[in-house]
């Protein structure tokens, strides 16, 4: 498939340009600083600005489906307004551009607890990290109410993070809006399989119009 990645020098979004890649995708990598990205023959990259929907539109035509990464920096003291905007600038650069299919990276935030609340309104959630994952749940919702894209979000586990794991086990454990813990407490996953849970539903899709999440 033509799949166009946005964030790909980011964390997650250098795993799953990797796996991509290794699955015979073609990739057009949207980045601020594409320099980073080594060069492939199955890759191209443009420097573009995920908060301007007419250069999202501009790179991402003719591509077959849109994967975003984007985040707009956990130290960003405007992460929520950040988030928002680039978020309202891809998926309308995203539509504009005539791409049905778009699968989002998200935060776990949004899923629910046994009593029915999110988990971003725990009032043990760290407050460090509230606006991002508060953005990336109001992101979730105006997704909810999009009807022309084909879209799919993945909410990571609870305990995914920069520090974790590294390793590609080739295996991950699926639920809907619940996250998945272990016998050891909140679930983990690598950034190697959580690409692979991503690009699996990228070409055998199972989650249109849904949030899924993941974990070991």
């Amino acid at each position: 498939m033509k799949v166009a990645l946005i964030g790909a020098t980011g964390f997650v979004g250098q795993a799953l340009l990797e796996e991509l890649l290794a699955r015979g995708h073609d990739v057009t990598a949207l980045a601020r600083h594409p320099e980073k990205l080594a060069a492939h023959p199955h890759l191209r990259t443009v420097k573009a600005d995920a908060q301007d929907a007419a250069q999202v539109q501009a790179a991402v035509a003719g591509n077959d489906a849109v994967i975003s990464a984007f985040n707009a920096g956990w130290s960003n003291p405007d992460i929520y307004r950040d988030f928002m905007s680039g978020t309202r600038a891809i998926v309308a650069g995203t539509k504009a551009a005539g791409v049905k299919r778009y699968i989002v990276i998200g935060g776990a935030g949004s899923l629910y607890a046994p009593d029915g609340t999110q988990l971003v309104d725990s009032p043990n959630f760290p407050a460090a990290i509230f606006d991002g994952a508060n953005a990336a749940r109001d992101a979730l919702n105006e997704l909810k109410q999009e009807t022309t894209l084909d879209w799919t979000q993945l909410s990571p586990p609870v305990a995914f993070h920069g520090g974790g794991p590294t390793e590609r086990t080739g295996r991950y454990r699926v639920d809907g809006d619940t996250p998945l813990n272990t016998g050891d407490g909140v679930g983990t996953i690598s950034p190697a399989d959580l690409a692979l849970a991503v690009v699996d539903e990228l070409e055998t899709p199972k989650h249109v119009g849904k949030r899924f999440t993941i974990a070991w």
